[in-house]
């Protein structure tokens, strides 16, 4: 790495939230500026459920102008990660064809079923190798090709949310591998589309992209965003692992592979597994839930889809909208301080995916499997809590089967770092250490990824070293594994 002081911009997209980070790159360290913050959750209009584009793309423009106005008009790159298997439509002329759907929309229900009746489930596995899941973009575009939508038919392009953020900004259109490979729609061992699934489910092929690697440099800054924000139109726009996922895994400050190691993307949703050379496409694996994703240095990502924090997100919202201002900490103070193992959940449980009320879901549940109703604010989130870490604990015993080896220390990264109750609760669970952090993972890996892209980190295992030079990791044992045991059936 040269000595040259490097400055990228990242926008890193959450369903909840989003950031845009000026990430300074100097003396093999990355220190990280948050330049903006912003909501990014969805809205229901007409009944369908649904991002706002316009307003998410304007508050990007403006964190442009703040970055150029109060710290830098001169970047070295541009970068997007967003949540995966969503995607916006592109009319022939370039324009944007109504907003891209919620994954949470109820237009997939059902699409399972009628996929499996075209093509079988085993089939489509062998092919794709990706976890089942109702919202995966193969159904969402089977629910559009089911109802004769409109939309479909005069879309030139399918953009992926982290390309079409990228479309935005340079006009180029991409599509990157590590959000591809979330489709259900990519052939896990060739890396690229699947014409068998494709032609069998009658998808227009014409609307989807070359895909491209990470670290793929799309082009200049749209010349009128420089002129509108001030940041200079030379800057590259860069598509790092456009999966914010993806970015979290190749951040992952792991310098000693000497034993198997896991990893846990903690947020919103909770990405549990390990990195592989080649996909494992086989009916265990299936199975059990894994699914094979892209990821950065042609790797894999082998691993588990959790509905995760999410459950603790939608309880504070509800309770929120009912007059009580909470703030998470002390919802973790109160969870900490409720009694434990009163009540455990399935935390994939269908009905939690979008309920209207997720705190009564969670005690309807309870109640269905003959636990004592979880009744206070901690009590709930106790639960919830409880209850990922027994699913992070079944994962881990379900991957050292899978892959025929016992995986001996986990990494978690994301916002979930910050709840140190769930951190302790995961290393009981597990009965193995946690390595805690850092918590900015997506957006390091989003950075790290563009450094590569213009030459100022060599290799993905340097973007892993710098990021472990520039942050104090926290370590978590078992204290008190002992009870997990009675609850793992």
């Amino acid at each position: 790495m040269s000595k040259k002081v490097y400055q990228f911009l990242a926008f890193d997209l959450g369903a909840e939230s989003g950031r845009a980070v000026l990430g300074t790159l100097k003396d093999h360290k990355i220190d990280l500026q948050v330049i903006h913050r912003f909501r990014t959750e969805g809205l229901i209009m007409l009944g369908v459920r649904q991002w706002d584009l316009a307003r998410i793309y304007e508050e990007m423009c403006f964190a442009l102008r703040k970055c150029a106005k109060e710290y830098t008009s001169d970047l070295d790159g541009i970068g997007v990660d967003t949540w995966g298997v969503d995607f916006g439509l592109i009319a022939e002329d370039g324009s944007v064809i109504a907003n891209p759907v919620h994954y949470r929309d109820k237009r997939t229900q059902d699409m399972m079923e009628y996929a499996f009746s075209i093509v079988p489930k085993d089939d489509i596995y062998k092919i794709t190798g990706i976890q089942f899941l109702p919202f995966n973009s193969l159904f969402q575009i089977l629910s559009l090709i089911k109802t004769k939508s409109p939309f479909l038919k005069i879309a030139d392009s399918l953009l992926l949310m982290g390309d079409l953020f990228g479309y935005l900004l340079s006009g180029v259109r991409s599509c990157e591998y590590t959000n591809a490979s979330t489709t259900q729609m990519l052939d896990a061992k060739q890396r690229n589309w699947s014409k068998e699934l494709i032609q069998k489910f009658s998808i227009p092929e014409n609307i989807l992209e070359k895909i491209v690697p990470p670290g793929t440099i799309l082009g200049g800054l749209l010349p009128e965003i420089a002129h509108y924000t001030g940041i200079s139109p030379e800057t590259p726009v860069i598509a790092p692992a456009t999966h914010d996922t993806a970015c979290a895994v190749s951040a992952i400050p792991i310098t000693d592979t000497s034993e198997p190691w896991a990893y846990l993307s903690s947020g919103t949703w909770s990405l549990l597994g390990t990195e592989l050379s080649e996909p494992n496409i086989t009916k265990e694996s299936m199975e059990a839930g894994f699914t094979n994703e892209g990821g950065v240095g042609n790797k894999i990502r082998y691993l588990k889809n959790i509905f995760g924090l999410w459950l603790v997100q939608e309880c504070r919202r509800i309770w929120e909208r009912e007059g009580f201002q909470i703030s998470y900490d002390q919802l973790t103070k109160e969870a900490e301080e409720a009694e434990p193992f009163k009540a455990l959940i399935p935390v994939n449980e269908p009905r939690l995916l979008a309920p209207e009320n997720m705190p009564k879901a969670i005690q309807t549940i309870c109640d269905e499997l003959g636990f004592s109703i979880p009744k206070t604010k901690g009590e709930i989130v106790r639960c919830a809590l409880e209850s990922l870490a027994l699913n992070y604990r079944q994962t881990i015993k379900s991957l050292n089967k899978l892959l025929n080896y016992e995986i001996k220390k986990l990494h978690v990264v994301g916002g979930g770092v910050q709840n140190k109750l769930l951190c302790q609760m995961t290393s009981d669970a597990c009965n193995i250490p946690v390595i805690a952090g850092p918590i900015e993972a997506t957006v390091l890996g989003n950075i790290g990824v563009q450094a590569l892209a213009v030459g100022a980190i060599k290799s993905p295992q340097e973007i892993r070293e710098v990021i472990a030079n520039s942050f104090i990791l926290e370590e978590y044992k078992p204290i008190n594994p002992t009870p997990w045991d009675k609850w793992d059936k």
